[in-house]
């Protein structure tokens, strides 16, 4: 039986979509201009493998293996088309600039991966687990390197929220500088490049760093026991 800790660790850093895996690059690049729409498209993600791993790992045992591609596949065609009319029908704003990627979630290799790997090999709570926590470790590389690339860029941080929100929340956007011109740079699709490279950078200096000092506690610990 996986273990919850590890199932968690595993979505959120270890084997992080994003950052690990490397998957689902074509709209984590391409939509991630700003921190709304990076929030959008993972929250999109992240229901999408929930519900996706849920679904699956309850039919699992129903499923001949000769057919279980095609029919995971259509379940996440389902659970995405249902999405994409619900934002279509009550964030239509950020449904318009999110656009072809909302439905193209059908073909991130991360949700049917998930599905192949672990749903159906694996009990309906650890499926909902590793589902949230992929998603959600997706959802935040999302979300970190749209409010990189909003920062930098634009000057401004939480802009067009009301095409998620409507008029639940009231402006929120945070302005850096009246007078700052932006970097064109951060915007375009380079930048989304050089951002993620950035962010991928960061977290190998971190594990190696945790190895280290992993390594160092090893060591030590044997040694002071013999000294006693």
């Amino acid at each position: 039986m996986t273990d919850k800790r590890t199932i968690i660790r595993d979505g959120l850093w270890d084997n992080n979509v994003g950052l690990v895996q490397l998957l689902g690059l074509c709209p984590l690049l391409a939509v991630t201009g700003t921190f709304i729409n990076g929030l959008g498209l993972g929250l999109a993600t992240l229901v999408t493998l929930v519900a996706s791993n849920v679904t699956v790992s309850a039919i699992r045992s129903l499923v001949r293996p000769e057919v279980r591609i095609p029919v995971f596949v259509l379940i996440i065609a389902s659970i995405v088309t249902v999405i994409e009319l619900l934002m279509s029908a009550f964030m239509y704003d950020l449904y318009k600039v999110l656009g072809i990627f909302i439905p193209l979630i059908v073909t991130n290799c991360s949700i049917i991966g998930r599905a192949e790997a672990f749903a159906s090999k694996h009990t309906v709570s650890q499926s909902f687990l590793d589902g949230f926590s992929m998603g959600f470790g997706f959802m935040l590389v999302l979300v970190t390197l749209g409010s990189l690339r909003e920062i930098i860029g634009h000057g401004t941080l939480f802009s067009h929220a009301h095409r998620m929100f409507g008029d639940l929340l009231p402006d929120i956007t945070i302005v850096f500088s009246e007078h700052y011109d932006g970097f064109l740079l951060a915007v375009l699709p380079p930048g989304a490049f050089i951002g993620l490279g950035l962010l991928i950078a960061l977290k190998n200096i971190i594990d190696k760093r945790a190895q280290t000092r992993s390594a160092t506690i090893t060591v030590t610990t044997p040694v002071a026991q013999a000294s006693h």
